[in-house]
């Protein structure tokens, strides 16, 4: 960003009088369309939920916070998780804006003591918790948690944004602890609404009785299928009225369909045997060279060249098998690995554990933000000297590294790194952790400053192995990415309206496809792959339907769309509703024409003759379970068959079931043997059931209540 910034301070007197002029037109246009970008025309609201807005550069900021949270601890930042972070984002927002107005509607706060309690206290939270137990003992030192705190406090209170640590104690008052908060609140609200729940003893009782009844009953079932669905017509009317009378079934976020056909860029037979010969033919040098490092550089690998040892079971690579019975300086490949052909060196071999426990103090000689210096070598070396002798003398480490440590992630844990793998810290400090044993102590210089490192423990022994990897990206020759994307542009260029897509389609013996209900925030279509421009294309203001893409490069293919379904937020039309109504209303016509034919019931052989059906039995049905032998789901069936009227009727009225009409006839209803069911423990378990239902749902349900405005598909 440096570079960048020097550049538009320098050549911004250079480029000034290019643009003035068309600068000057563009706003004086904007003012007289009366839309200028300088007095409001584009919005910065990302959303807003119930008039409550979260402006853009506040949600890209949390966004950007927790983008870096993640690297930090090795996550890979791709666009699905960028995407993810996003929603976590919006979700919190979303959840904090509807909650936090019902927590001060029912008085629910967290008071000083109880945060105390929560920071340094007896119930202190599982972070803070874990951070200052001595491994050794288990005991939680409250007093060192309190002073590291009380440490951050006096730094945050200072102001001095300059300070070593501030942004660290900035972080922990104005993210950490809001959220330690809310989520105390979060916990108070849901036992509210757990302890709310009651089930009174008759209904335990009722339950358990229901449950443990078994009904034997004849029937017929008369399958839908025995009428033709193209005897069966259901017109829009129909399907109007049914979503009028169940308008919540059918509620819809907002959403776009489209049609593609996608033109194949992956790479060819011929680039891929082009790549296998690139190998080859540097496989005699990379078996001979001495300086491993200098040839996987020089040759371009995908794969860089890792100077550590990883333990076996680290290591996640196809042939390894073939790999680790090499002997050292010997190869194995090429071989496929993914999209790339590899070629594997086995360095090097030994024992070593696969994690390591381990703490520090560090003092820094440089910024780790900004890489500038901020102490000198031997002044760093003079002070980390003295910190060795003051534990020599006895005073204890996670207590001077609270004091002392410049490690900022690792200071309020009493400089506790927990277990990590080889390879995760920097080489030297890696090097000491995995050569060493358990006890060893010492004072090690890295890129960073001095740490002074005590190994609390290793686990694990097995063998590691140092192996190099020369590995080529299989990728599409010039040639093949001309040929695809020329096909595409000729297919767009002719395919400009919905028309003319389908013709060409057909002509071209192309395949139709298609993807469904995309969403205004969609990072990843189904089946395209990723690529917000496209799906901000699909939402463009002047996209409609019938309107074709260009060509859009997204993966190993290119693809042209046209948009063939616009939902706006609401009510589904009937044309979009159809496909889930029709169905029903086809059912509801065939029960009707099967119960016109049943007639009057005067037996189930009669009814059996009537339909071409057999009768069946059934002799264990449960009221708990909602299946019948050789029927499947019908628990308006299920409800009939425990129906006491039917019982000594020779048969039931026609009943509408999920797969067809049925008529039974009830032979005996009992109760199986339960003589040893505790009543009580009944009770109690159904009532966390309920209560963890509710909890489940109730965030769910005053979100669906709040007015929530979206409006991160026009920044993203």
């Amino acid at each position: 960003m440096s570079v960048i910034q020097t550049i538009r301070d320098k050549a911004a007197w250079l480029v000034f009088g290019l643009i003035a002029l068309s600068l000057t037109g563009f706003l004086l246009m904007d003012a007289f369309v009366g839309k200028s970008r300088l007095f409001g025309g584009n919005s910065t609201v990302v959303g807003s939920v119930d008039g409550q807005k979260l402006d853009y550069v506040k949600f890209q900021q949390q966004v950007s916070e927790r983008e870096e949270g993640y690297k930090s601890q090795g996550y890979p930042m791709n666009d699905m998780m960028q995407q993810n972070i996003k929603d976590q984002v919006w979700k919190e927002f979303i959840e904090n804006s509807v909650m936090d107005g019902i927590y001060d509607k029912l008085g629910i706060d967290v008071g000083d003591k109880e945060l105390n309690d929560m920071l340094v206290g007896p119930n202190a939270i599982p972070d803070i918790k874990r951070s200052f137990t001595d491994p050794k003992t288990g005991i939680f030192d409250a007093q060192a948690a309190a002073s590291a705190i009380n440490q951050l406090r006096t730094i945050y209170k200072s102001k001095k944004t300059t300070d070593k640590g501030y942004d660290q104690a900035k972080r922990f008052f104005e993210e950490s602890i809001p959220q330690i908060i809310k989520s105390r609140q979060k916990d108070k609200y849901m036992a509210l609404i757990g302890n709310s729940t009651y089930i009174p003893k008759w209904m335990a009782e009722k339950m358990n009785a229901d449950n443990n009844e078994i009904a034997s009953i004849n029937f017929v079932d008369v399958p839908y299928s025995t009428i033709a669905d193209s005897t069966i017509k259901i017109s829009d009317d129909q399907i109007s009225d049914y979503i009028s009378n169940h308008k919540e079934q059918y509620k819809q976020e907002e959403s776009r369909s489209i049609a593609y056909v996608a033109f194949n860029a992956a790479p060819t037979s011929a680039d891929s045997a082009k790549v296998l010969q690139q190998l080859l033919s540097v496989k005699a040098e990379f078996d001979s060279t001495k300086d491993v490092a200098a040839f996987i550089a020089r040759n371009g690998s995908e794969t860089g060249y890792l100077d550590e040892y990883l333990a076996k079971s680290r290591i996640q690579v196809p042939k390894k098998d073939s790999i680790f019975p090499l002997k050292k300086g010997e190869l194995y490949g090429p071989y496929l690995d993914g999209n790339n052909y590899v070629l594997a060196k086995k360095v090097d071999e030994k024992e070593l554990p696969d994690s390591v426990h381990a703490r520090h103090i560090l003092v820094a000689v440089i910024d780790p933000k900004t890489g500038q210096p901020i102490m000198d070598d031997s002044t760093a070396k003079k002070k980390i000297d003295s910190i060795k002798t003051l534990i020599d003398k006895g005073e204890r480490f996670d207590s001077l590294a609270a004091k002392l440590s410049d490690d900022e992630g690792s200071k309020l844990k009493g400089g506790d790194l927990g277990y990590f793998p080889a390879g995760q810290m920097v080489k030297e400090f890696n090097d000491f952790c995995f050569d060493g044993k358990k006890g060893d102590k010492k004072i090690v210089r890295t890129q960073f400053g001095y740490h002074y490192i005590e190994i609390l423990d290793q686990k694990n022994f097995e063998p590691a192995y140092k192996i190099a990897y020369l590995s080529k990206a299989i990728e599409p020759s010039t040639t093949t990415t001309d040929s695809a994307s020329g096909l595409a542009n000729l297919f767009a260029g002719q395919s400009r309206d919905a028309k003319s897509f389908d013709d060409n389609v057909k002509k071209q013996n192309l395949q139709r496809l298609f993807a469904n209900d995309i969403a205004p925030t969609e990072s990843n279509i189904q089946g395209v792959g990723s690529d917000r421009q496209f799906v901000r294309w699909i939402y463009n203001d002047k996209t409609g339907v019938g309107d074709v893409s260009e060509p859009y490069n997204i993966g190993d293919k290119y693809i042209v769309a046209t948009v063939t379904e616009i939902n706006k937020k609401g009510t589904m039309s009937v044309a979009k509703a159809r496909p889930l109504i029709e169905p029903i209303l086809r059912n509801k016509q065939k029960a009707e024409q099967i119960s016109k034919k049943i007639g009057t019931v005067s037996s189930l052989d009669a009814v059996a003759s009537a339909t071409g059906q057999q009768v069946l039995k059934s002799d264990s049905i449960l009221f708990a379970s909602p299946y019948i032998p050789n029927a499947g789901k019908e628990d308006k069936v299920i409800g009939a068959s425990f129906d006491k009227q039917l019982q000594g009727k020779p048969a039931s009225q026609p009943i509408a079931g999920n797969g067809g009409v049925f008529v039974i006839k009830v032979n005996n209803v009992s109760a199986k043997s339960n003589t040893g069911a505790d009543l009580d423990q009944l009770r109690n378990v159904q009532q966390r059931q309920q209560a963890s239902m509710i909890s489940f749902r109730v965030i769910e349900v005053l979100t669906k209540a709040a007015d929530v405005k979206d409006n991160r598909g026009k920044f993203f």
